[in-house]
């Protein structure tokens, strides 16, 4: 069995910075009724035909990941990305990835966890790595949803939230003692309408959407029963972080950084004061970015490592919980 670790780590987000404020020209909303529901000050989002889209802004991120590794397209075994706002129906993002990219006829392989597709998208590519299938493996989280959400006060509960964006790794073969130490997944299927997006799906076919669609069906917006969603989120995620930690012997305080999908302020507050953790022990960027649902994890990633809050020999741990409802988290040594 080998051992595998992060030896790259990319970001990217549009140049479009749109604040609380901005949003006030959509809908009936605030900067201090944002704030006090999710800690959101700002988050990007793309220009309409300024070639971002989801697979283009993975390609960007994947680009400093690979630079960060000193590997090139070539050295790529296998691809895992992870998004719920594909460009196309199908195929996935990441088969756009390996020909934007130019790397070898490597596998390519679409993740659908949402929220906690990242932390899903890791987890794979750490199997195959240790399982001695592959080398060097691109993991990938990339979302655009600005452009798929109702921009009015009718939905300002989920548009408020989101945000565009992508984060890469480049996950390694280790040959010292930096490692994936372990993985951790769940799922519930039972709550899977507390937070989804029913449309497009094979209950509604192309020819249902233009013949027969019903103008007050609005299930091709986002939907979310937003304290559901909190009362379980506060919940699991402290329960798969400490599964996490204890499969490895580790307490909180042996934790240099936890890096939570960045969901809600408020519930990674929750969670900090749960585990007992320190400030310096969180690593929280939603205020500037929203949530970009599976790139949130390895945009915070790259950002904590750009500012030299990671370092060789930390344990840092990501967690993630979302739509499913599914959550999971990593317990890394870098």
């Amino acid at each position: 069995m080998y051992k595998s670790k992060i030896t790259g780590l990319g970001k990217y987000v549009p140049e479009r910075i749109v604040t609380n404020n901005d949003l006030t020209k959509y809908m009936d909303t605030s900067d201090e009724w944002i704030r006090e529901r999710t800690g959101i000050e700002e988050r990007h989002w793309v220009v309409p035909g300024d070639g971002n889209t989801t697979a283009t802004m993975g390609v960007k991120a994947a680009k400093q990941a690979l630079q960060h590794a000193n590997l090139t397209p070539k050295d790529i075994d296998f691809i895992v990305f992870a998004t719920l706002s594909p460009d196309y129906y199908f195929p996935g993002g990441g088969v756009q990835v390996q020909k934007m990219l130019g790397c070898d006829t490597v596998g390519a392989l679409d993740v659908r966890n949402q929220c906690s597709g990242f932390v899903y998208a890791l987890a794979t590519a750490d199997q195959f790595i240790k399982t001695g299938m592959y080398k060097n493996i691109l993991v990938i989280g990339s979302e655009l949803q600005s452009t798929g959400l109702d921009l009015s006060t009718r939905g300002r509960g989920v548009a408020v939230i989101f945000g565009d964006g992508a984060g890469a790794v480049v996950l390694s073969r280790s040959d010292d003692d930096s490692d994936i130490l372990s993985n951790h997944l769940h799922s519930e299927g039972k709550y899977a309408e507390e937070l989804t997006v029913k449309v497009p799906g094979n209950q509604n076919p192309p020819n249902k959407l233009v013949e027969n669609w019903d103008s007050e069906d609005l299930s091709y917006y986002p939907y979310m029963n937003g304290n559901y969603v909190f009362k379980h989120a506060v919940t699991r995620f402290p329960e798969v972080i400490m599964e996490g930690l204890q499969a490895n012997n580790l307490t909180p305080q042996d934790v240099d950084l936890l890096i939570p999908h960045q969901a809600n302020l408020r519930i990674s507050q929750f969670v900090q004061k749960k585990l007992g953790m320190k400030d310096e022990q969180i690593m929280n960027n939603i205020q500037k970015y929203g949530n970009t649902t599976a790139a949130s994890i390895p945009i915070a990633l790259t950002e904590a490592w750009e500012q030299g809050r990671i370092k060789r020999g930390d344990i840092v741990v990501t967690a993630a919980f979302g739509s499913g409802f599914t959550w999971g988290s990593n317990i890394i040594k870098f």
